[in-house]
């Protein structure tokens, strides 16, 4: 019986072991996704200063850091941005839709990855 238990118990400290492995794995994959798709605009740190944005360039793209303007989207606001571009929310088409080159995990990942930046929830709805 005591062997059952401990084959139990390793089975659920593992089943956990996993879970935060692949919480962390998801939280590095939505950086590297903001990495790759998102700051050459919106700057490694998100504060829109990245690498494209001279001082010709046309639009000044959103500061994920200030929480007081990222507190005005829900998730689904920032996601709908993400899919169909910056059209979908009455600003720049230079921001590109991601719909359908990025998955919905990846979607969602860059969500939180911005609520991290911003350090902020969002409007609820």
């Amino acid at each position: 019986m005591m062997k059952s238990a401990n084959a139990i118990l390793a089975g659920l400290t593992l089943l956990g072991l996993a879970s935060w492995v692949q919480a962390g794995a998801l939280a590095a994959d939505a950086e590297t996704t903001f990495k790759f798709y998102c700051a050459q605009c919106h700057g490694l740190g998100g504060k829109g200063d990245g690498p494209n944005v001279t001082k010709n360039f046309p639009v000044s793209p959103r500061n994920f850091t200030n929480a007081k303007e990222m507190n005005k989207l829900s998730d689904a606001d920032i996601k709908n941005v993400v899919l169909d571009g910056g059209p979908a929310a009455s600003k720049s088409p230079m921001m590109p839709p991601w719909g359908k080159t990025l998955t919905g995990p990846q979607v969602d990942g860059l969500v939180k990855h911005l609520r991290k930046l911003c350090k902020c929830k969002g409007k609820q709805g």
